[in-house]
C-alpha cells in the first residue's frame, strides 16, 4: 500500500509541477496582427489594410460578392438593384428590416448621406466614388434616396456596369448612421473628428474599444440582420514580431497569428495542435522610385533596378510561403493581368545601365520601409544586391503612419510598400499605377503614380479609355497593352504578389482569407 501510496503522490505531483496550456475564452476570437497602420476608423478616411479589415467587419455596403468567386455580385443593404438603359443610373431598393446598434431603421437617406459624405470629406479613398463625376456640388443631386427604401446613383458617363457596382463593395462606401453621425457633427465636420476614433455602422461586430498601436476590441452585434456571429467579442493583439506572435499561438494565449515568417510557418506546420491557412490576395508588393529623385528620373536607372533585384532570392528564403513573383500592376485573377516576369537579378546588365545613365559608379539614395516583418528583411536583401550594382541605399525605418505619411507627401527617395485593389475590377490598380492626370504638388487625385510624381499624359489617358469599354475581351487587351509599357518603363520595380498566411490553433474553424484586404471575415468562425 505505501508503495502504491507514494506513486500517487509522485504522480499528482508530477502534473502539478507540468506546465499548463493556456486557453483563449471559447467565446472570444484573440488574434496577434501587426496593426500599427490604423490611422483612422471613419470609412469615408480609411485607406489602410488593417483598417479595412476592420470596416470589412463591422459595416455593411450596398453590395458584396463571394469571395471565392468575386464575378458573382449579390446584394448586402441592397436587397436588388437595376441599371438604366442608358448605362448612367443605377436604382437600388433598400433590404427591409436592417437596425443600426443605436436603434435607428437604416433606410436609403443613410446609404446616400454615406455616400455623399464620403465624396464632400475628401479624403485619401475619394477618389473611388469621384471617379463617376461627383463632386461636392453636384453629389446631392446625382446620389439621392427617393424614398426610404430606394436609391438612385447617377454617373456622368456608361462605363463597364461592374466597374461601378465592385467600387460600390469598397472600404468607402460602407453605410453610416446618419442620424448618429450628425448627433456628433462639429463646426459642419459630418462627424469626421468623432467618427476616426468611434463606431457608427451595422455589421457583424461592433466596435468595443480601440487602442492605437496596442490592441483593437470588437463585440458581436447580436442583433445583426444576417445572424449573430458565434464569437461573443474579437480582440486583435499588435504584436510586432513574429517569433513572438509563433510562441503566443503555440502556448495557446491566441487563436490566430497573422503575420509569421517563413521559419514560424514550418515549426506552425508541423505542430498538431496548429494548422497554417492561406489565400491568395491581389496585394502587390512594389518599390516606387520619386522622379523628384534626379538619378531615379532616368529611364535607365529605372530599369537598372528592376535588375539589381534578387526576386527569386527572396522567393525562396524571406517571402518564402508569403508570397509569389509578379511582375505586373494587375494581380493574377483580374481581368486583363499580365503574368510574364520579365526581370531577374543580372548585376551585369545593371551596371551597363547605370554607366549608360551616366553613373558608372553607381549613386547613393535612400528607401522608406515599414519596420515589420517581412518588409524589413526584403530592404535589407534589395540593399545588399542594389550594393552589388554599387547602388548604395540607406533603409530609413518607421511604423506604417510615419512611412505612409511621408510617401503621401512624396517626400521619399524609394518607397516599399504593399498595394492591394480597393475592387474587384482592373481600374482599380490601373488607376493608380499607370494614370495620373495632375501631376502638380496640390493635384487633387493622387494615385501612386503621383505620389511617385511620374507625369504620364498618354498612359492617362490610355486607361481613362479602358474603364469605358464595355466589352470585357477588348477591356482585357486595353490592359494587357498598359501594363507592357508600365513594365518596361514605369517607376514602380513590382516584385510580388501576396499570399496571405495564417497559423491557426486546430479547435479554431471558419476564418476567411479573402482576396481583398477588407475580405478578411471572422463572422464564420468558431471553436470546437
Amino acid at each position: 500500500m505505501r508503495k502504491l501510496f507514494v506513486c500517487v503522490v509522485a504522480a499528482l505531483m508530477a502534473v502539478a509541477a507540468a506546465p499548463t496550456q493556456a486557453k483563449t475564452p471559447r467565446d472570444a476570437l484573440v488574434m496577434a496582427f501587426q496593426i500599427d497602420d490604423i490611422i483612422t476608423l471613419d470609412p469615408a478616411e480609411i485607406f489602410e489594410f488593417s483598417g479595412a479589415e476592420f470596416a470589412g467587419n463591422t459595416y455593411d455596403r450596398l453590395i458584396g460578392y463571394d469571395y471565392q468567386d468575386v464575378s458573382n455580385i449579390y446584394g448586402v443593404a441592397a436587397e436588388s438593384w437595376t441599371i438604366s438603359d442608358d448605362g448612367k443610373t443605377f436604382t437600388f431598393k433598400m433590404r427591409p428590416g436592417i437596425v443600426f446598434p443605436s436603434g435607428n431603421p437604416m433606410t436609403a437617406e443613410d446609404a446616400a448621406f454615406s455616400l455623399q459624405r464620403a465624396i464632400v470629406l475628401d479624403k485619401s479613398p475619394a477618389f473611388i466614388l469621384t471617379q463617376f463625376g461627383f463632386t461636392a456640388d453636384n453629389v446631392k443631386d446625382k446620389i439621392k434616396a427617393v424614398d426610404d427604401m430606394t436609391l438612385v446613383i447617377e454617373t456622368d458617363k456608361a462605363y463597364a456596369p461592374t466597374f461601378v457596382l465592385y467600387c460600390l463593395t469598397a472600404t468607402i462606401s460602407s453605410i453610416v448612421d446618419k442620424k448618429l453621425v450628425m448627433e456628433h457633427e462639429q463646426d459642419g465636420d459630418l462627424g469626421y473628428n468623432w467618427l476616426k476614433t468611434n463606431y457608427a455602422g451595422v455589421g457583424p461586430f461592433k466596435l468595443r474599444q480601440w487602442k492605437p498601436n496596442e490592441s483593437l476590441t470588437l463585440d458581436r452585434n447580436d442583433d445583426y440582420w444576417g445572424g449573430a456571429p458565434a464569437m461573443k467579442r474579437v480582440i486583435i493583439r499588435h504584436i510586432v514580431e513574429p517569433a513572438t506572435q509563433q510562441l503566443l499561438l503555440e502556448k495557446g494565449d491566441i487563436d490566430i497569428a497573422r503575420n509569421l515568417g517563413p521559419d514560424q510557418l514550418s515549426t506552425v506546420r508541423n505542430n498538431p495542435d496548429t494548422y497554417i491557412q492561406e489565400g491568395v490576395k491581389g496585394a502587390i508588393y512594389y518599390l516606387g522610385l520619386s522622379q523628384k529623385n534626379e538619378a531615379l528620373s532616368k529611364p535607365k536607372v529605372r530599369e537598372a533596378l528592376k535588375y539589381l533585384i534578387d526576386y527569386k532570392g527572396m522567393e525562396g528564403t524571406v517571402v518564402k510561403d508569403l508570397m509569389t513573383i509578379h511582375q505586373a500592376f494587375l494581380p493574377k485573377g483580374f481581368l486583363g493581368a499580365l503574368e510574364a516576369t520579365p526581370y531577374t537579378l543580372d548585376i551585369n546588365k545593371a551596371k551597363e545601365l547605370l554607366a549608360e545613365a551616366g553613373y558608372p559608379n553607381g549613386f547613393k539614395v535612400t528607401m522608406d520601409t515599414r519596420n515589420t516583418s517581412p518588409i524589413m528583411e526584403m530592404a535589407q536583401a534589395i540593399q545588399a544586391t542594389f550594393a552589388q550594382g554599387g547602388v548604395d541605399l540607406e533603409i530609413i525605418p518607421g511604423d506604417g503612419g510615419q512611412t505612409l505619411t511621408k510617401y503621401r507627401a512624396r517626400n521619399h527617395d524609394i518607397y516599399i510598400g504593399r498595394w492591394g485593389p480597393d475592387y474587384q475590377d482592373p481600374h482599380t490598380n490601373a488607376d493608380t499605377f499607370a494614370r495620373n492626370p495632375d501631376n502638380s504638388d496640390d493635384a487633387k487625385s493622387k494615385p501612386l503614380a503621383w505620389r511617385n510624381a511620374w507625369d504620364i499624359p498618354e498612359m492617362t489617358k490610355l486607361a481613362d479609355a479602358a474603364v469605358l469599354e464595355r466589352d470585357p475581351a477588348k477591356r482585357a487587351e486595353m490592359y494587357l497593352d498598359i501594363q507592357k509599357a508600365h513594365q518596361a518603363t514605369s517607376p514602380f520595380v513590382i516584385m510580388f504578389q501576396q499570399i496571405e498566411v495564417a497559423g491557426v490553433r486546430a479547435d479554431t474553424k471558419g476564418f476567411i482569407i479573402g482576396p481583398s484586404f477588407d475580405d478578411n471575415r471572422y463572422k464564420d468562425v468558431t471553436k470546437e
